[in-house]
């Protein structure tokens, strides 16, 4: 909430004029200098006028913390250090109904004042139903100017899904298992601008993945039930955005080459090529669109914890996480984001995706589409709500803080 420092000074002096003090002085008669003293008006006591701030009750204070208006959003934005909580629903077709904790911490580093956007981290934390639990921490830091970023990553979860196999088509079989999968990740990039919305830096990545005994150890095609892997690589980054978490206007283009030789521990030994592409337009009033392509490539032999997965709470949204998994990952989506009233929004989108083995096989595409409601919790913070659909029956509800993109 704000916090307004108000300092109220009210000075009031009641003295004779400087003529009449004069003339008083300047006579030597002493019964008249008695008299005149005795005219003088009584010193009036000293009163306290500090105005104070009215006690506010629990009950006002969650009010107020959810109705600022604009004006007071955008002024607690240029604050060195800002933390926001919120908790909601959310259901999937793999965790079933969650409950969702997330936490957005706003803050500027010495010298990053505003205009400049302000550096943000994000706290979210969910359990579900289906005993899903997961803790992720992600966010940027910028530096003065600009000149450097630091991105984090930081996530640990536990997942009892379904599990189909490698490929697409043992994707849309029937045939699966229970894979109850402990995931961890830590990965950082550290960003140096080169150029006026270009960056470069390197890349580090640990990733560790682990199931137990599960009912049909074939579809793991013979792999490690235990998988660690350890990268190194480079970024390349342009980014002409005017809020990376929430933009209205500008293009990000995002390269990173990943390498997990076998001299860094890897067992299985393979190398990733992220590309993502966005581009954000205003297109009428209180209307932006806005369009992401992504690509996701592995080359050499990755294992079945580091394939590429179709379907989360930012890209093809509404699929079953890691029904539809192998080396490669394609797609693509557009939404339109409407402002509606005040601080309420909506938001309509259309995507595709496919996963693939090689360009052979790089020939099924998957549907997706949804709608969403956005709800500004801070200034150009948004709380998100979507609902996507995807191939025979798919679907899932969906509770985020941030755009999908």
């Amino acid at each position: 909430m704000s916090v307004r420092n108000i300092v109220l000074a009210l000075v009031v002096v009641l003295a004779p004029s400087v003529a009449s003090a004069t003339a008083l002085w300047s006579r030597a008669d002493s019964t008249v200098l008695e008299s005149a003293a005795m005219s003088l008006p009584a010193a009036t006591p000293a009163v306290d006028t500090a105005v104070v701030a009215p006690k506010r009750s629990f009950f006002k204070r969650i009010v107020d913390y959810f109705t600022e208006d604009s004006v007071e959003m955008a002024q607690n934005d240029k604050k060195r250090f800002r933390f926001s909580l919120l908790g909601g629903p959310n259901y999937a077709n793999d965790m079933k109904f969650a409950v969702a904790l997330a936490g957005v911490m706003q803050y500027r580093l010495n010298g990053c004042d505003a205009p400049m956007q302000a550096s943000s981290a994000t706290i979210s934390a969910s359990v579900s139903t289906a005993k899903f639990w997961s803790l992720w921490i992600y966010g940027t830091t910028y530096f003065p100017d600009d000149r450097m970023r630091i991105n984090t990553d930081i996530a640990l979860n536990y997942s009892p899904r379904d599990f189909w196999g490698i490929g697409y088509y043992r994707g849309n079989s029937d045939t699966k298992c229970k894979l109850h999968q402990v995931e961890a990740r830590i990965k950082g990039e550290l960003l140096m601008r080169l150029a006026p919305a270009f960056f470069v830096g390197p890349i580090l990545e640990w990733d560790y993945s682990r199931t137990g005994d599960i009912d049909l150890p074939e579809l793991l095609d013979g792999q490690d039930n235990v998988v660690r892997n350890y990268g190194l690589g480079v970024t390349l980054e342009y980014d002409s955005r005017d809020l990376a978490t929430n933009a209205s206007r500008g293009l990000h283009l995002y390269l990173s080459q990943l390498f997990r030789p076998k001299f860094l521990w890897n067992h299985y030994a393979f190398s990733t090529t992220d590309f993502r592409a966005h581009y954000y337009h205003t297109a009428w009033r209180g209307a932006i669109i806005a369009g992401e392509l992504r690509g996701l490539f592995n080359f050499g032999n990755p294992s079945w914890a580091m394939m590429a997965l179709l379907g989360d709470n930012r890209t093809m949204r509404g699929y079953y996480k890691g029904r539809y998994r192998d080396k490669h990952m394609a797609t693509l989506q557009v939404e339109v984001r409407q402002h509606i009233y005040k601080r309420i929004g909506a938001v309509v989108w259309g995507g595709m995706g496919s996963v693939f083995h090689d360009k052979d096989t790089f020939k099924h595409i998957l549907p997706n589409y949804g709608i969403g409601l956005r709800w500004e919790f801070r200034n150009r913070v948004n709380i998100r709500l979507d609902y996507g659909f995807g191939k025979s029956g798919q679907n899932g509800f969906m509770f985020s803080i941030n755009e999908a993109f």
